[in-house]
């Protein structure tokens, strides 16, 4: 995506079938008379770091390694993503065919926009597609609600009907439409595009480094999130340019390389686990994350957004 484009989308940009939770789930309080809602905090919730910490093993699933895009940088750091082809399946092939080419290979990080975004690929490169890359992918932002099994969050949400979780994600959804996405929270990996009716081919990628940007949901294509790494692109140096881009191209963060962990031998490759969203230890944990108790806080909040109740990801535990 051209620089200039990408200039003009995000100036516009900025400006403008569930299942029942289980466990010790709280319940937001209805609408009063003048429609305001109000927090219905819940005593004695568990904490919700000893909730990831106790859940069992069947409630982790391992990240299929077709899905994991690792990304290492030249100061020897590595972003590691998880990719979301349930919901945006071309740009996710896409996004595997660059990285079998060797495409990001040479790349670099070069916008880095303070509470927002950091943006890599070759910017303004004039560079041929790989073999199998999709040019224009369909608008993949959103999904059919068939097929997935999402746990509402329970909570009002500003940006969708209704705000949960579906196999592991933070998605908004709207049974009325039976439609679904994934939400723009911290760490939400996109595809960069120019203006409309571009969709991006997902050779130039960004990850949110800031304050949800929400207004993103259903506008641009959202392909996975960061589960490891992500302080490799939010603790750099925010670029001096309109939007972040860096105006020096010596600060640029090089890209040595990207890789599917798939291509990588069985005991080199990195092994990551998601606590299901669909398990009482899930459920245990957001509650958590709505009533914060312990010694430290006085009052539970009763109530979190949808992106401050982050799914819980951890290297898989090395057998005894």
């Amino acid at each position: 995506m051209r620089r200039r484009a990408i200039l003009a989308l995000f100036s516009a940009l900025g400006l403008v079938g569930a299942c029942a939770p289980s466990g010790k789930e709280s319940q937001s309080a209805p609408p009063s008379r003048d429609g305001s809602w109000r927090p219905a905090p819940v005593a004695g919730a568990s904490d919700p770091a000893k909730v990831v910490e106790s859940a069992a093993a069947a409630d982790w699933r391992d990240v299929d390694p077709a899905n994991l895009l690792l990304i290492d940088l030249a100061d020897g750091s590595r972003v590691t993503i998880e990719l979301a082809p349930e919901f945006a399946p071309v740009h996710v092939a896409n996004i595997r065919a660059f990285a079998r080419a060797g495409w990001w290979d040479g790349a670099a990080v070069y916008r880095v926009h303070d509470n927002y975004v950091a943006q890599w690929g070759l910017n303004e490169s004039e560079r041929p597609l790989p073999a199998g890359v999709v040019e224009r992918p369909p608008a993949e932002y959103d999904r059919p609600l068939h097929g997935l099994r999402p746990r509402p969050l329970g909570f009002p949400d500003s940006y969708a009907p209704i705000a949960g979780h579906a196999g592991g994600w933070a998605i908004g959804y709207d049974p009325g439409r039976g439609r679904a996405w994934l939400a723009h929270c911290y760490a939400t990996v996109g595809a960069g595009r120019s203006l409309a009716p571009d969709t991006g081919a997902g050779g130039e990628l960004y990850a949110v480094i800031g304050h949800a940007p929400r207004h993103l949901d259903l506008n641009i294509a959202a392909v996975g999130r960061v589960i490891d790494g992500i302080h490799a692109l939010s603790a750099r140096p925010r670029g001096t340019g309109a939007l972040g881009f860096y105006t020096d191209r010596s600060a640029d963060i090089g890209i040595v390389r990207a890789r599917i962990a798939a291509d990588i031998p069985p005991a080199a490759r990195p092994v990551y686990q998601v606590l299901r969203s669909d398990s009482a230890a899930f459920s245990d944990y957001v509650t958590g994350r709505a009533n914060r108790g312990g010694d430290f806080f006085e009052r539970p909040a009763g109530g979190v957004d949808l992106c401050n109740a982050p799914v819980p990801v951890r290297r898989r535990p090395q057998p005894s």
